[in-house]
């Protein structure tokens, strides 16, 4: 709907088989409110209609609103770069495309995470994390981030996680650049029956390798959500160091981005790194499962010439 209400727009405005420019004459306050009321695929695609609406569709204030409506805690990120609202948006919602990373760039020294958990579309969760990068500590250690400092939370009502929807941005306030290190929904939900756990999880694949596992823990029965944190790890199913994860944060801030179909080609490339991971590890089980068998016949080979000798002595 919002799409068509540009392409009228566009018509009016520009002109088609004679049609009178009128849209031009309406106030400015007026195009504001009928700007916000776009999506921001539509409001970029406004922008690039014609010159009469490229001004009206950079307006500070509208990519303000449609950031803070998506991202709540955006809010509390004091700094975004030059590009302000508008290129935190074009940069965070796109999926980060998962192909060959360049040379990485200086590592960040700060990253800051705004995180915004949604429960059937209510928000449950919103805040902003700022993590020391450059620490030893950090970078020295498996990357990973906590959104949440405290004990956890309740939710007003039970929690189903295959309704969760998760937003992580972690921005770079030196620069500005962005990056949306999760998947909007769910790739995978693991139970743990015995203690009445449920693992969301909300992966996106970066280049070389390497995969953002975003991961909200709760307790479905009492809605108490117990963890939400962002760990890295490469495709032979272990974890990668600060410094490591940080340099492909980096490298995937500085690549292109999905468009078109963005968040299915996301969820084939993880299904693509999941099926990549479940094989190499079923091959080291039978590599060691061949090795362990090795070493059985030998040691027993071995006892049994022990045997032998003792008993022609």
């Amino acid at each position: 709907m919002a799409s068509a209400r540009v392409d009228q727009m566009v018509e009016t405005a520009c002109g088609d088989g004679g049609i009178e420019t009128v849209i031009e004459d309406l106030p400015a306050d007026v195009m504001g409110l009928v700007i916000r009321r776009l999506d921001g695929a539509s409001l970029a695609a406004m922008g690039s209609a014609c010159s009469g609406f490229r001004d009206l569709a950079s307006d500070p204030d509208a990519w303000r609103a449609l950031c803070l409506d998506m991202w709540p805690s955006v809010r509390d990120v004091a700094c975004l770069g030059s590009g302000g609202y508008q290129s935190l948006y074009a940069n965070a919602f796109p999926f980060p495309a998962a192909s060959s990373p360049p040379a990485a760039p200086s590592l960040p020294a700060r990253l800051v995470s705004a995180v915004d958990l949604h429960h059937k579309g209510v928000c449950i969760m919103s805040r902003a994390v700022e993590t020391d990068a450059s620490s030893p500590w950090f970078q020295g250690s498996p990357f990973r981030v906590d959104a949440l400092v405290q004990e956890g939370f309740t939710a007003p009502c039970p929690i189903a996680p295959d309704e969760l929807t998760l937003s992580w941005i972690l921005i770079d306030p030196a620069t500005g650049a962005a990056l949306n290190a999760s998947s909007r929904r769910p790739v995978s939900v693991d139970r743990t029956w015995l203690s009445g756990d449920a693992v969301a999880r909300f992966t996106v694949v970066l280049g070389g390798g390497v995969a953002l596992d975003a991961a909200v823990t709760c307790d479905d029965r009492r809605g108490h959500v117990r963890e939400v944190s962002l760990c890295a790890g490469d495709a032979e199913g272990g974890g990668v160091s600060g410094r490591d994860g940080l340099a492909a944060v980096a490298a995937a801030m500085a690549t292109a981005r999905q468009r078109r179909g963005a968040e299915e080609a996301a969820r084939r490339v993880y299904r693509e790194f999941a099926q990549g991971k479940r094989d190499r590890k079923e091959w080291k089980a039978r590599r060691d499962g061949i090795v362990d068998l090795c070493c059985s016949g030998v040691g027993a080979a071995a006892l049994l010439s022990f045997l032998v000798m003792l008993t022609f002595r």
